[in-house]
């Protein structure tokens, strides 16, 4: 059996942070493993370890940087990764869904995985829509919003959240695309001997062309046209001063504003 996990280096932005263009200045982020694909690379690596002959496979799209991300996961269980990048995407600022599907589409068809997993939504983008347009793509069943996960044989028998906390219990044939939920268990942090394994094991990198794409297939349908600091349209007062001094402003403040007057 082969799992297929899509993961995504996800940004994380400082406090205090200055815009440079349409997008914050690289001195103000970190990178970081999605939240959501953590949970999914662990419900990976569990089904590897209560099964026999289990592969587990992550695919990202991203520079030479978020290898050092990819390699997290690696740490963690996962067997080889893969990572999509090609200079045609250095120049798109935002990756649409679209974009994102047809890449994992040309993924899922080399590497025919039994089950390809992915987080529910990314922390940056929040989209929440790649997992589901994965499937479609290519044709595999699917469930959306999963915490709870038993394979037996060919069929999945998945726990999904819904509205109003309701939950949904149901059978998808394999193979199939699961998008994972926080919650469904608890992500292990890698351990010193897992860092050090991760080291040697394969992260394979593939161009468009390498997966038989052009650069038309990345094009977004969305275009990023400015970024700014939302205002703030809360009055805040801040009073300085020792407990007497402060107690006084506000009730300053009070008087001002009837609060108490007969």
């Amino acid at each position: 059996m082969k799992v297929l996990v899509a993961v995504k280096e996800v940004v994380s932005v400082e406090d205090d942070f200055e815009l440079d263009g349409v997008g914050v200045a690289e001195q103000y982020v970190e990178y970081d493993l999605n939240e959501w694909d953590d949970y999914a690379v662990e419900e990976a690596v569990q089904l590897q370890e209560a099964g026999d002959d289990v592969e587990v496979v992550t695919v990202t799209i991203g520079p030479e940087r978020a290898e050092e991300t990819i390699r997290m996961a690696l740490a963690k269980g996962a067997d080889r990764a893969i990572r999509v990048w090609d200079d045609a995407l250095a120049d798109q600022p935002l990756l649409d869904i679209g974009a994102k599907t047809r890449m994992l589409a040309a993924v899922v068809e080399a590497e025919e995985p039994d089950l390809v997993l992915s987080g529910v939504q990314a922390g940056d983008d929040a989209f929440g829509a790649t997992g589901v347009s994965l499937a479609d793509a290519v044709g595999f069943e699917w469930a959306a919003v999963v915490n709870g996960l038993e394979i037996d044989g060919d069929l999945a028998a998945v726990r999904r959240e819904l509205e109003g906390g309701v939950e949904e219990l149901s059978e998808v044939e394999l193979p199939a695309v699961l998008t994972i939920q926080t919650g469904i268990n608890e992500p292990r942090y890698a351990s010193l001997r897992g860092i050090r394994q991760a080291q040697s094991k394969e992260i394979a990198a593939q161009s468009l062309a390498d997966l038989g794409l052009d650069a038309a297939a990345v094009e977004a349908s969305l275009d990023l046209t400015d970024a700014y600091e939302p205002e703030s349209e809360s009055e805040t007062s801040y009073f300085e001063g020792g407990a007497d001094e402060q107690a006084a402003g506000l009730a300053d403040v009070l008087r001002e504003k009837g609060v108490g007057a007969e």
